[in-house]
């Protein structure tokens, strides 16, 4: 018998209240950029008001910073090393997650859900991914991917939904933006205003965005940035319009809503790195009348955690409910390592803290695990994050880093790698970024922008063997082919 029947076995007989509605509102490539976040320049009120409403998580990480591995875990609870996604699923890059994977849509609709998608999917095989419906919508036009949504949400049904709703920006695209100085990615912006009806375009002043520390503070990124800012604003826009449709139908009390990304900004040492600036992802939880608004919460949480929360949320299973595997049993007798849980996920919900301002040590160390990003791109990268320090082991270290296409192209890149490999590059130089260490590991409280690597200064030894230890565990306990790595190298 597979993995997970005991989720799915006997829940049609279990009734589910109408007042239960989950909306998880998933953004392309945004670092935690709002002004909820401290950032004074871009313009996020419907963010804004959702965490005024809601709990802001400023210790919110993605598991893997590529868009189709990141959504599998994101629908998964499993790390993309254990679920098979381990890179972009479209085109030639073609990869997939296992067929007998019981994902979240799928159990939310054995749950007795109304389950249905909008915008970026990114995932397959789509059957694994099944929603009952998908809802057309430009995943570039927030707004009228929040009004196709209405029928979904206004419908006097006895059933709750779940609705996943993702756009496609900020991430780059559109071109570049020949018309400016500098010439940057459009960030999926138009220039003709009037070619995308009832989003307000705002425009950004490049001389006033703020420029995170692993960027060049340049010309050329200051004007990629304000691109991207308002690509944000657009996609606020979006979600403002969206809380309307929900308040307007009466459900704005009584449903969950989730607002995060895939993972970090599409800049070199964001997008495609482990490093914070790919990491760190906004992540905002509205639960249904909450006893305390306007909270931050320390709790470091992480995209794994998504599938058992919402499930927790929605009766399926138990918040102890938090590690194990989803292979079949004839797969896991073939590795022959080490015993198995019997649990279902690797991720664990994080409903029961989402009012505490402190929840403590356990809610301090998060993990992370990437392969690939496009087909070409083989760098895999494991991390743990703890309350103090990250190590981030690179297992192909002695391969220089891949780059995505899209940021390869990026002028902000192009700008600085033209000047060679000793030009800075945010607190690296361009040749330090593509040749890398085997192993990073970073005191983030007196170094948070991981400036200077430890890992070979002799006075951390003790902290490096400790944390290397704490990342082999994790990948025995999350079913990781790369461990062997430990045994055979």
């Amino acid at each position: 018998m597979k993995m997970f029947n005991w989720i799915c076995l006997g829940l049609m007989a279990v009734s589910v209240s109408a007042k239960q509605n989950v909306i998880l509102f998933v953004t392309d490539d945004q670092s935690p950029d709002a002004g909820c976040y401290g950032n004074a320049v871009i313009q996020t009120p419907a963010i804004d008001a959702l965490a005024k409403d809601g709990t802001m998580f400023p210790n919110a990480f993605c598991t893997t910073a590529s868009c189709s591995a990141s959504r599998s875990v994101i629908l998964s609870g499993l790390y993309n090393h254990a679920n098979g996604q381990y890179g972009h699923q479209h085109s030639f890059h073609h990869f997939r997650s296992w067929e007998d994977l019981k994902t979240l849509p799928v159990i939310m609709t054995a749950k007795g859900y109304r389950t249905a998608r909008c915008g970026k999917f990114h995932v397959g095989p789509e059957e694994v991914y099944q929603f009952e419906k998908s809802i057309p919508g430009s995943s570039r036009h927030a707004w009228q991917m929040a009004e196709n949504c209405r029928e979904l949400i206004e419908a006097d049904s006895d059933k709750p939904f779940f609705l996943y709703i993702c756009t496609s920006d900020p991430h780059r695209g559109g071109g570049f933006a020949a018309e400016l100085p500098y010439k940057p990615d459009r960030f999926g912006n138009l220039p003709n205003k009037a070619s995308r009806s009832h989003h307000q375009d705002v425009i950004y002043d490049p001389a006033r965005v703020m420029v995170p520390p692993f960027l060049p503070d340049t010309p050329t990124c200051r004007a990629e940035i304000a691109q991207y800012y308002q690509s944000i604003t657009r996609i606020d826009q979006g979600l403002a319009h969206l809380m309307g449709i929900l308040k307007a139908a009466g459900k704005y009390d009584e449903t969950l809503v989730i607002y995060t990304a895939d993972h970090g900004m599409a800049f070199p040492g964001g997008k495609t790195t482990l490093y914070e600036g790919g990491m760190q992802i906004p992540f905002i939880v509205k639960k249904p009348n909450p006893s305390r608004k306007g909270m931050v919460s320390q709790a470091k949480v992480s995209l794994v955690d998504l599938t058992p929360t919402i499930l927790d949320f929605a009766g399926v299973i138990g918040p102890d409910t938090v590690t194990g595997i989803a292979y079949d049993e004839k797969f896991k007798r073939n590795r022959k390592v080490r015993a198995r849980s019997d649990k279902a996920f690797h991720g664990r919900s994080f409903l029961s803290v989402i009012e505490e301002e402190d929840p403590g040590g356990a809610w301090d160390t998060v993990y992370a695990s990437h392969t690939f990003h496009e087909i070409q791109m083989y760098y895999p990268m494991r991390v743990v994050h703890g309350p103090k320090y990250k190590l981030i082991w690179n297992i192909a270290w002695q391969l220089p880093y891949p780059f995505a296409s899209d940021l390869w192209a990026a002028p902000t890149w192009q700008a600085q790698f033209k000047q060679g490999p000793n030009a800075p590059y945010g607190l690296k130089t361009v040749g330090e970024y593509i040749h890398r260490k085997k192993f990073e590991l970073f005191d983030l409280e007196k170094d948070p922008d991981e400036a200077t690597n430890l890992a070979e200064n002799p006075e951390y030894a003790d902290v490096l063997e400790k944390m290397q230890k704490q990342l082999r565990a994790f990948q025995l306990r999350t079913d990781d082919g790369w461990e062997l790595k430990w045994r055979y190298e």
